[in-house]
């Protein structure tokens, strides 16, 4: 007797290490509100990128999000990617086209500006970024579209960084907004927060940390005391995995 082929379309984050992710509740949650049964969404925790591979070869496949640490790393795997996935070399979308081929995407950069214009009343002219990983790029690419002047800020030295034993009253008074993009004050270690000299902050500067676990880190609650405005990640994500949505089904 042959076996009744499934219409269910298959959605997941690719990932290591990611059992307590954001993307898989989200959708979850937006299935069943949506009533959209033929959907499910699932974790793939690879150990290495190229389990990839084997994954690629399933016919039930819709999309996928990309998280840490394969970002980069998962690139050569598809076929051609958007442009802003191009300039920043990350991407956290991969959909499904309809020749068969891959196309990478990055919804962080529309899903970091979406939730930043909510919270600024007008757009300062220079910011810092604290991390130099795969999410500081996207943070980049938004913020130069919005003609903001950035500076990277890191515990290593090099070239365009500053080190945050350079950070004083002076840099930390140019700069109104700053973005974590580190991830620390990350759950668990929730007593962390980055090496900055909170004493020179002001209710004019806006201090977003794209951690969403915990809802309010140290970095956060520290900028809460000198009256700065303060943003979480939530937003970012919600509105990214919306965008990620949006194109799996274009």
């Amino acid at each position: 007797m042959e076996t009744k082929k499934s219409n269910i379309k298959r959605c997941g984050l690719i990932g290591r290490n990611i059992e307590y992710s954001f993307s898989r509740g989200y959708f979850k949650k937006k299935f069943e509100i949506e009533s959209l049964n033929n959907f499910s969404y699932e974790n793939f925790d690879l150990k290495q990128i190229n389990e990839i591979k084997n994954l690629l070869t399933q016919d039930d496949l819709f999309g996928f999000n990309v998280t840490s640490p394969y970002k980069r790393e998962v690139i050569p795997f598809l076929n051609h990617l958007s442009p802003a996935a191009t300039e920043i070399n990350a991407v956290n979308t991969i959909k499904f086209e309809k020749d068969g081929s891959l196309s990478g995407h990055n919804t962080d950069v529309y899903g970091f500006e979406k939730s930043l214009r909510e919270i600024i009343a007008e757009i300062p002219e220079k910011a810092l970024i604290l991390g130099t990983g795969g999410a500081s790029s996207a943070v980049a690419y938004v913020l130069k579209k919005m003609n903001v002047e950035t500076s990277f800020v890191s515990r290593r030295k090099g070239e365009n960084l500053i080190h945050y034993d350079a950070i004083n009253k002076s840099v930390i008074r140019e700069n109104l907004l700053i973005v974590n993009s580190s991830p620390v004050g990350t759950f668990p270690n929730v007593r962390e927060a980055p090496n900055l000299p909170y004493e020179f902050l002001t209710e004019h500067h806006i201090l977003y940390d794209l951690i969403y676990n915990p809802h309010e880190t140290l970095f956060l609650r520290m900028g809460k005391k000198r009256n700065c405005k303060i943003s979480n990640g939530q937003k970012m994500l919600e509105y990214q995995a919306e965008k990620s949505w949006h194109i799996w089904n274009q």
